[in-house]
């Protein structure tokens, strides 16, 4: 039983957070939103109003400096993840931070280290890795339900219909790769329970810079290949596909089951065989288990390294599409 909640406040009024992560904090069974900042104070003050959050800042500073607030959560554009997330450690915040956690693989270490500096806990947001789907994706695969796992393909697609958003920004760490593809990475590198030793991308890239549809490749050291593709452009898809030596896994709505139930179609042969998974709030759970750690001064199950792990790939598919698709060694430290 939780004998204390954990106080939240929330840096910035993006949307992810209002229509995702403010509802699951509030409906967590060990966290309650108390604070939300935004550098407008009118914006904070109507969006707290809004959401139904006690106090409202006009500034990120006085939010971190707050004293009943014992975690953050940092849903800024991905190029402040570091410069924020360091600033709420140093006054003592936990922090949950947007994935990808940061621009690269040197800050999330540099977010890490000063987590660890100050004693609180550090978590990237990838919110599909709790949803029980996920977990017995995991299961099948380990206990062998499709023989010997050969190859990973998945794909996470949306058109964007605004052209001022900050995903096609370069500067704040906008593109495809970095806004759904990192998914993808994620997806393949959990389920191979290893990490790749080569990538290749292609890209076509925006009149501002960024990636806006790329395909990518991932080679293993044991021989597990996985591809994905990932647009701004392109129809809704957040499918993934999982073959071995004895089966298939078809997983139709991958990263976002959410509280729908879903299905998994496992088929070897002409068998088909289809496990319906209860649908769930996947970022309660994310939430409920970063408090927990918070509570029962535990590592969270996805510590910053793993982050760190996935923005190496990340890197070393953009060093490939700007090297004419070359495949490209993703270095492992």
């Amino acid at each position: 039983m939780v004998d204390h909640k954990i106080r939240w406040g929330v840096l910035s009024t993006a949307n992810i957070g209002r229509g995702r992560v403010i509802p699951a904090i509030q409906h967590s069974n060990n966290g309650e939103i108390v604070a939300v900042a935004s550098r407008d104070v009118r914006k904070a003050r109507d969006f707290a109003s809004a959401n139904h959050i006690p106090t409202s800042y006009g500034s990120y500073e006085s939010l971190i400096s707050a004293s009943n607030v014992d975690a953050l959560y940092i849903p800024l554009p991905n190029s402040l993840h570091k410069e924020w997330a360091i600033k709420a450690t140093e006054a003592g915040k936990h922090v949950l931070c947007e994935k990808p956690l940061a621009m690269n693989a040197a800050e999330c270490i540099d977010m890490e280290n000063a987590a660890r500096r100050n004693h609180v806990k550090l978590m990237e947001a990838f919110m599909y890795r709790f949803h029980p789907q996920t977990e017995k994706i995991l299961e099948m695969v380990r206990a062998g339900k499709i023989g010997d796992l050969r190859f990973i393909h998945s794909a996470f697609t949306f058109r964007l219909t605004r052209p001022n958003n900050i995903r096609l920004q370069p500067e704040l760490g906008g593109g495809s790769l970095m806004d759904v593809g990192c998914y993808c990475v994620n997806l393949s590198r959990t389920i191979a329970a290893q990490e790749p030793v080569e990538a290749q991308a292609y890209a076509i890239w925006s009149s501002t810079g960024v990636d806006e549809q790329m395909a990518c490749s991932l080679r293993f050291a044991n021989g597990i290949l996985a591809q994905f593709d990932c647009g701004l452009t392109l129809d809704r898809r957040e499918t993934y596909q999982l073959v071995g030596t004895e089966g298939t896994l078809d997983v139709p709505v991958g990263f976002l089951p959410g509280i729908e139930d879903t299905t998994i179609r496992q088929q070897q042969g002409r068998n088909i065989v289809l496990h319906k998974i209860q649908g769930v709030d996947e970022y309660q759970l994310m939430v409920e288990h970063f408090a927990d750690c918070i509570l029962k001064d535990q590592m969270p199950r996805y510590p910053p390294s793993e982050a760190a792990a996935n923005m190496r790939v990340i890197q070393a598919l953009y060093q490939s599409a700007h090297d004419n698709a070359k495949p490209t060694p993703v270095t492992q430290s």
